[in-house]
């Protein structure tokens, strides 16, 4: 693969991301230094602002490369796998967004020690959301690689590895240096320009193509090397009953996971009152229902423009769908608009990565210094941490968990990214969501009851994906030569989610233990009116 033209340009636009966020940083670390201020900016986010930081959170490269690539090669069924994100955020709004805000502080962990005993329900929520973050942060990171290796035309490790290295360092950076205040705004700079660049495309696909939506689908399927089959559903997953139920498993841990992401929980905290957490909430499904009705025309418009021959022959899981297209729109590989807007679009998914990794190693951060070191390691008769001895050991956490998935990422190179997001949305949907649903609603539930939810979820999720036909057993396993698979489906949400609420049933109805009524009330009126929320 020879290096392409554009690749000075690129870099030169990356580097132009790369020092905007880095000065934003800067200016907004400046600010304070207080617990409140690096793991919720100070509360004084507008609804409008979170909403775009919310956004900016939620929309990674998985979603601007991956779900646009898969429309592209697949049709009907990769427009099926974006409404999965899509829906999943109503669950937010009807559920979550308000209860979360006037009930916690910073973390999850923070709702469910309102009534529980805290040491043994915050030593697993902590240690649930720290597994979930390592994997979106790797399969972020592992993105960032390919995305830079595609773009300057190598196959080196070389290029992957220290771009994956320069990805962690910056957003150890990001993290340590500006908290949660830097790392919304930068959010806010992202959300902005993935739908200005998202906008400018689709209006170009739609030129294009007249604005004949009908055109564009028959020119997709035309394109796809299948016909009519690209615009009926079964393409990609629709070839025998354990892919169907394959894809309704990933389903399931789609529209649920959303709900219990850490990264996407802590940003409720950023606003002053609950009514702001669901307006904000509410502006996020603006925007990402804007941008996922965007991303099918994008996907057609690849199919239709490149090809999906072209498509795949760049990559086969169609990862640079959309930088191909804005290649084509703009004039070809020989044309100056050309390769402009294909360097523009390649570093707005670059400025989308560093913006994800910088949440989710604040998520995990603050998991581990605010739940793990500061309270569930520590005894009743012990000394209590002071807020900036926790701030500290936050950021001290930021970089080694920065440097863990750095190391990981590196070793994960030939992993498949999808899979890991795939599955920290069913790690998040089986662990996190079934203790926070109970906890909120179930006037029972007892500290075994969560407790064994947030492991009854988190255990068999991890096991049964070492024992899919992702791992082994299959030539697209990530260990080949070898078969040790025994589970059929390669997303584990269609079990490991009802193990989660089975497990938090069973735990409570066992326990001895009486679950704590007063505290049951407290919980309950203030997440309903907001009553001695911080």
């Amino acid at each position: 693969m020879t290096p392409h033209p554009s690749h000075g340009l690129a870099v030169a636009l990356f580097a132009v991301v790369v020092a905007v966020t880095l000065t934003i940083t800067v200016w907004v670390g400046r600010r304070g230094h207080a617990a409140e201020d690096f793991y919720a900016g100070g509360r004084d986010f507008s609804p409008l602002q979170n909403g775009f930081a919310l956004s900016g959170d939620y929309l990674s490269a998985a979603s601007f490369l991956g779900v646009t690539g898969l429309i592209a090669l697949y049709g009907y069924d990769g427009v099926l796998y974006s409404i999965g994100f899509l829906v999943a955020w109503l669950v937010v709004l009807m559920l979550v967004s308000e209860l979360v805000r006037n009930a916690g502080r910073y973390t999850l962990a923070d709702v469910l020690a309102l009534r529980m005993r805290q040491r043994p329900v915050r030593a697993a929520a902590g240690l649930a959301s720290m597994v979930v973050t390592l994997m979106y942060l790797i399969a972020q990171m592992v993105g960032a690689g390919s995305l830079v290796a595609l773009l300057l035309g190598t196959d080196s490790g070389a290029a992957k590895t220290w771009t994956i290295v320069g990805v962690g360092g910056l957003m150890i950076v990001y993290v340590t240096v500006g908290g949660m205040r830097a790392t919304t705004w930068i959010q806010i700079v992202k959300a902005f320009l993935l739908v200005a660049g998202s906008v400018l495309l689709t209006v170009l696909v739609l030129a294009r193509f007249h604005g004949d939506l009908g055109a564009l689908m028959h020119s997709a399927a035309q394109h796809s090397g299948v016909g009519d089959k690209y615009l009926q559903p079964g393409l990609k997953y629709g070839a025998s009953p354990t892919s169907r139920l394959d894809f309704f498993s990933l389903g399931l841990a789609l529209v649920l996971g959303t709900a219990g992401l850490p990264h996407i929980l802590s940003r409720f905290y950023t606003v002053p009152t609950a009514r702001a957490a669901r307006r904000s909430t509410m502006w996020a499904i603006g925007l990402i229902g804007c941008f996922y009705l965007m991303a099918i025309v994008l996907g057609l418009g690849a199919g239709a423009v490149v090809g999906a021959k072209a498509v795949r022959a760049a990559n086969p899981a169609g990862n640079t769908a959309v930088p191909l297209l804005a290649l084509d729109l703009g004039g070809g590989p020989d044309s100056t608009w050309g390769l402009l807007l294909f360097a523009v679009i390649s570093a707005i998914a670059f400025a989308t990565i560093l913006a994800v990794v910088a949440g989710l190693t604040l998520a995990s951060s603050a998991a581990f210094a605010h739940d793990l070191y500061a309270r569930a390691w520590r005894r009743p008769e012990e000394r209590q941490v002071s807020e900036r001895e926790e701030v500290i050991a936050a950021r001290i956490s930021a970089v080694v968990i920065g440097g863990l998935a750095i190391v990981l990422s590196l070793f994960a190179q030939k992993l498949n990214v999808a899979f890991l997001v795939g599955l920290a949305f069913a790690v998040a949907a089986s662990a996190n969501l079934p203790t926070l649903l109970y906890s909120l609603f179930w006037k029972r539930f007892t500290t075994r009851g969560a407790v064994w939810s947030v492991y009854g979820g988190l255990v068999p999720a991890v096991l049964l994906v070492l024992f899919s036909p992702v791992v082994s057993g299959t030539k697209a396993s990530m260990l080949t030569g070898v078969d040790f698979h025994w589970f059929p489906l390669e997303n584990p949400g269609l079990v490991s989610i009802p193990l989660g609420f089975l497990a938090g049933w069973l735990g409570t109805v066992t326990d001895r233990e009486r679950a704590d009524e007063d505290g049951f009330a407290e919980l309950e009126v203030r997440a309903l009116t907001g009553a001695g929320a911080a």
